[in-house]
């Protein structure tokens, strides 16, 4: 995906550099390209320029959106024509024009007038179309079979139910012009028309809080329908609708919503401009007689290719022996449209070894832990079955190690129809895994016979980091395989056990580092609404969202996600909306946890603390040392704080202007509290002086100015002397670990943290052999059991770090978005190389420099429409060079100071080669 976006972007520049005019490019509607089946009904809508230019600003725009891409292309903007708008606004503009109805089609592109003067040429078209916006839209109704099938077991420990199979045949009788699916089919479902499936999606649709919501996705079907007759059908699948567990596993409690069921409406417009629609109603048959004939996210699914039915889609097929459907209930409150893509096969991995460690069980190395499933090629005898068991570890012998799986099966298996090559790869199920066991195979399986299958949310990958440094470009590689190998429609915990729930705690952070390299603004605006729909009456938040797993315990550093989350999304993104939807939310549980556990200005109540800090000894998982722990007290009352400071300013941002004063005096009133019962003044440290306690006093701007400098001196202290230069922290200090240490002049004792490979450490987990993060520091010294192989939450803010200090691409929080850009490049250690680079809302950031002896190069780009300002390293500022000249000589940039070893600069948009001698 970088790749094509690189080239994409050098095309469109060089053009640009042809013309003289800027390019507009990469339109998207919600801040995605040409979506369907949208029910924002006013939508906002954002371009990039791109120029050869320097110091190009866009001052105004204009926007045509039309009903037809003809009235379009001939400037008939029946829909709404903006004219000139005076703004230099490309991100999240908003739809002014006539309200829009269900199905409606909008096509819609836009010019620009920029700062030199000129005026841009229209972008090329895009779209969008709505969904069904009001209940009454829709004529289908909500169909299923609220009873089990002879083999299915729902209510014992390990459920048991097979795939649902519906169908409808229909005919069209006049020539189609446009045919558009809408369906929700829960857990999941796949979609097929005619004998074939509807779009590419996977796991659809996304995971909700079902009983308040539900997706809805939209399709063009219009090429899979034809005059005459047709048919369609839908295979269901169990997902997160249908529990994996029943009573007596052990588990948290588990949220079984019921049977699987669907709905479905297909709007068809003729060429005569009639209309028709083929809905889910009583008409519709089902059976569970089909292959796939057991399904579940922990356990794997289970494929019989001799109950295969062939043409079951297509229409005349037989199905006097199917069921009629039951009218059922909905899920839940609402039925919406999903905003945020869905998940896809997003890349493909080949096997590096196979080894036959028994005789026929054959143990297949990937060489990569991730998330998905593979696609099993084999031919044999009909009946033959062939099962696949999936791991991230083996044991001394070779064999899988199956034991920090816990209860989740993991097992896959195929039946062969015996005609000829058999293609296979399941539809209902995932794993995490770097080892495949296969057993049962018909001779002996080649390294081809397997491939694995990488499946996510389809997003793109915005961000390339690169280093001279070996270990931090490994530690790099393993968060990215670890961050994609844990989105499901919502940010999971672990891929591969019986757990996989959206933690709201192993987020907090941990998402912003994540936001530079893929980008994941939807799924995280989704997940906020996830965790909103599972507040409860009073305001409790839930430790996961959605509330899978019915865990309720009151922390404030888990639920502090749903705060610090919205807040990343304005900053990263230049987002407030999610701020705005989710206001009143965040101000009622701020109120419930005040109310129930504050006294005398103390927040009370935490439950996890510092999670999975490193143990005083290797063979523990959680450490017993009251010394390393930090109180619950403490990190309530320094996280409420924190989020008081959020609330004011979405307070501000939403215009509750009376609310600004409550938070802020609240907050006087917490930081005084706070200092009192936990501030030594004695010793100038926090609590008991463990590194999270003074990390937070600081990164939160708690301690008194007089005071931090000898706070931050005991964290030094602690860091180089009693845990040896290594991490002292669990998942909650991690949050500011990196930042704290190089904000208060450290950054070298932070680049020792990154580059360090012994224990505990990133570079540890990946000398040790890891391909992704560890749950625990001492995963390989632990308890094995406890450890999960793909877990990022001890991450911390070491990604955000990467791209905000090495990288140095930051966003302006005052400016958010990217439209202010920070660039302050931390050169320190032995590093000599760091290419970094941020696809924004605005266009492509860049930042490559390298250390050579004394002499310090630096290039860098600035998008079109954003400015940036950038710290220089140097002693003095006329030795800095740009473009091989004096920089304050460039009638494009501004010297402001010297400040701490570096020379500031204000620059426009463009492209600079900076220099200067050490």
């Amino acid at each position: 995906m970088r790749q094509i976006v690189l080239l994409l972007l050098f095309i469109t520049v060089s053009c640009t550099a042809q013309t003289g005019q800027p390019t507009l490019s990469r339109l998207r509607c919600e801040y995605r390209e040409n979506p369907l089946g949208i029910d924002a009904t006013t939508p906002r809508l954002s371009w990039e320029i791109t120029s050869n230019k320097r110091n190009l600003m866009q001052q105004a725009y204009q926007v045509m959106v039309a009903s037809s891409l003809a009235n379009l292309k001939a400037d008939k903007a029946d829909l709404w024509n903006s004219g000139k708008i005076n703004s230099d606004q490309s991100l999240g503009v908003v739809y002014a024009g006539k309200p829009l109805g269900s199905g409606d089609a909008c096509f819609w592109k836009v010019k620009v007038w920029t700062s030199d003067g000129k005026e841009s040429d229209w972008s090329m078209p895009a779209s969008w179309s709505m969904g069904l916006l009001r209940p009454s839209d829709w004529q289908a109704v909500w169909i299923g079979l609220d009873s089990a099938f002879a083999g299915d077991r729902p209510t014992d420990t390990f459920t048991r139910l097979s795939a649902r199979y519906l169908r409808k045949d229909f005919r069209l009788p006049k020539k189609i012009k446009k045919a558009t699916a809408y369906i929700s089919g829960v857990g999941l479902y796949e979609l097929y028309i005619n004998g074939s499936k509807t779009g590419k999606d996977v796991l659809a649709p996304g995971p909700t809080e079902y009983n308040k919501r539900t997706f809805y996705n939209t399709y063009d079907v219009t090429s899979q329908l034809r005059q005459g007759d047709n048919a369609i059908g839908a295979i269901l699948g169990n997902g997160r609708y249908f529990s994996m567990r029943g009573n007596g596993s052990g588990l948290p409690p588990i949220t079984n919503f019921g049977y699987p069921k669907m709905i479905c409406q297909v709007n068809v417009i003729y060429e005569d401009g009639s209309t028709e629609k083929i809905v889910t109603d009583n008409s519709w048959k089902v059976t569970a007689a089909g292959p796939v004939g057991a399904n579940n996210e922990y356990d794997g699914e289970e494929y019989d290719a001799t109950r295969e039915m062939p043409g079951w889609s297509k229409p005349g097929f037989h199905a006097a022996s199917w069921l009629p459907v039951q009218l059922v209930s909905k899920p839940g409150e609402l039925l919406v449209a999903q905003m945020n893509n869905n998940i896809r096969v997003m890349d493909t991995v080949k096997a590096r070894q196979v080894k036959e460690v028994k005789p026929g069980v054959f143990i297949y190395d990937m060489g990569q832990n991730f998330v998905g499933w593979v696609r099993l090629k084999v031919k044999g005898q009909r009946g033959t079955q062939v099962t696949l068991r999936f791991a991230e570890r083996l044991k001394d012998d070779g064999t899988l190690y199956m034991a920090n799986l816990r209860s989740a099966k993991v097992t896959d298996k195929y039946t062969l129809s015996g005609k000829g090559m058999e293609d296979w790869e399941p539809r209902f199920t995932y794993h995490g895994f770097r080892y495949v066991e296969v057993t049962g195979y018909p001779g002996k399986p080649d390294l081809g016979a397997v491939e694995g299958r990488v499946v996510y949310d389809d997003m793109a990958t915005t961000g390339h980091f690169e280093t001279s440094n070996e270990v931090i470009n490994q530690i790099y590689k393993n968060a990215y395989w670890g961050i994609r190998g844990n989105y499901r429609g919502m940010p999971t915990d672990c891929p591969q056990r019986d757990e996989r729930m959206g933690w709201l705690g192993d987020r907090a952070v941990g998402a912003r580092g994540e936001s530079f390299v893929f980008d994941n603004h939807l799924l995280y605006a989704k997940w906020l609404q996830d965790i909103e729909d599972a507040q409860t009456p009073e305001g409790s938040v839930p430790n996961v969202a959605p509330s899978y797993w019915r865990l309720y315990s009151d922390n404030m550093t888990w639920p502090a996600a749903y705060l610090i989350i919205a807040n990343l999304m304005y900053e990263q993104y230049g987002d407030d909306q999610p701020i705005r939807r989710h206001y009143a939310s965040m101000k009622k549980w701020m109120a419930y946890m005040k109310d129930k556990y504050m006294k005398d200005d103390i927040m009370t109540k935490d439950t996890y603390g510092d999670w999975c800090m490193p143990p005083e000894s290797p063979e523990l998982i959680h450490s017993k040392d009251p010394a390393r722990k930090t109180a619950g007290d403490f990190l309530g009352t320094s996280f409420y704080y924190h989020l008081l400071t959020l609330m004011e300013r979405f307070a501000t941002i939403t215009g509750n202007t009376g609310d600004v004063a409550t938070f802020k005096s609240l907050e006087e009133k917490v930081k005084t509290a706070f200092n009192k019962k936990f501030l030594n003044e004695e010793g100038g440290y926090y609590a008991n002086n463990t590194p999270t306690a003074n990390i937070f006093s600081l990164a939160y701007q708690l301690a008194p100015e007089n005071r931090q400098k000898k706070v931050f001196q005991h964290i030094v202290d602690k860091t180089l002397n009693d845990y040896k230069g290594h991490i002292s922290t669990g998942l909650v200090g991690a949050e500011w670990l990196m930042r704290t240490l190089t904000n208060y002049g450290r950054g070298d004792i932070a680049y020792q943290l990154a580059t360090n490979t012994t224990y505990p450490s990133w570079g540890y987990m990946a000398k040790e052999g890891a391909t992704t993060i560890w749950e625990l520091w001492n995963g390989n010294t632990a308890d094995p059991a406890m450890n999960s192989g793909n877990h990022v939450m001890l991450l911390g803010d070491l990604v955000v770090w990467y791209y905000q200090n090495l990288g140095a691409i930051q966003p302006d929080p005052a400016v958010p978005g990217f439209k202010h850009i920070i660039m302050k490049p931390l050169v320190t250690g032995d590093l000599k190389k760091v290419d970094a680079s941020y696809y924004s809302g605005y266009g492509m950031i860049r930042s490559h420099w390298e250390k050579t002896g004394q002499s310090f190069k630096w290039r860098i780009s600035v998008p079109v429409n954003t400015q940036a300002t950038v710290y220089v390293p140097s002693k003095d500022a006329k030795n800095v060079k740009e473009g091989g000249k004096p920089m304050s000589d460039s009638k494009d940039v501004k010297f402001l100071r010297m400040e701490d070893g570096y020379a500031v600069y204000e620059i426009p948009s463009g492209n600079y080669d900076i220099q200067d001698d050490l």
